[in-house]
């Protein structure tokens, strides 16, 4: 890294600060968004964590936050989502007519991998990166994605990393194993555009 990356971590519920753990491992500065005002700091790229996806948007929306995160990203600023950030960004969630934020060209399928009693750990290829840890908690797969979105990794034929722009987005949750690559892709690749 040749200069310190600054990393803003939405914090309202959900798995952000195995996030924060993972970033500052690799150098990076941190800091939470828990309010509307937090989304005025200085950042190089945001993570939208995993958690439960609903809970997240209604809660972004009580804040009123909900529309300047959405302009944000669609402005351009890096992004990161994990499991439910992933489901936040899709434009489409099979099986309902609910949309979050509805930016990515993803339709996704929430629960894809059953409940809790779902979850499972597999090493899997991962481009550019070769076999990296991916740890499922009730996680989503991309049932399709547009044209203008790159497939990073499938495991069983499902899709389970996609990119497109400045977003990225896991199926599963990188930040719970201490393998930080993906991290490092992210600001490698989504904020320094390298």
């Amino acid at each position: 890294m040749n200069r310190k990356v600054i990393i803003g971590i939405l914090a309202l519920q959900g798995g952000f600060i195995e996030h924060i753990r993972a970033l500052n491992a690799l150098g990076a500065e941190t800091f939470e968004i828990r309010k509307k005002d937090d989304l005025r700091k200085p950042a190089d790229g945001l993570i939208l964590p995993g958690g439960e996806s609903t809970t997240m948007s209604k809660l972004l929306t009580d804040l009123d936050m909900f529309n300047d995160l959405k302009a944000i990203i669609s402005g351009g600023m890096p992004v990161f989502a994990t499991c439910a950030g992933m489901i936040l960004l899709a434009r489409k969630i099979a099986g309902t007519q609910t949309v979050h934020l509805g930016i990515m060209d993803i339709t996704v399928k929430r629960n894809a991998y059953g409940r809790q009693l779902g979850s499972f750990f597999v090493h899997a290829p991962f481009q550019e990166l070769g076999m990296v840890p991916m740890t499922f908690i009730r996680a989503p797969f991309v049932e399709s994605a547009g044209a203008t979105v790159s497939v990073l990794s499938i495991v069983d034929d499902r899709i389970v990393a996609v990119r497109q722009g400045n977003m990225l987005a896991t199926a599963f949750h990188p930040e719970l194993n201490t393998d930080n690559r993906i991290h490092q892709y992210f600001i490698e690749k989504i904020v320094f555009r390298t």
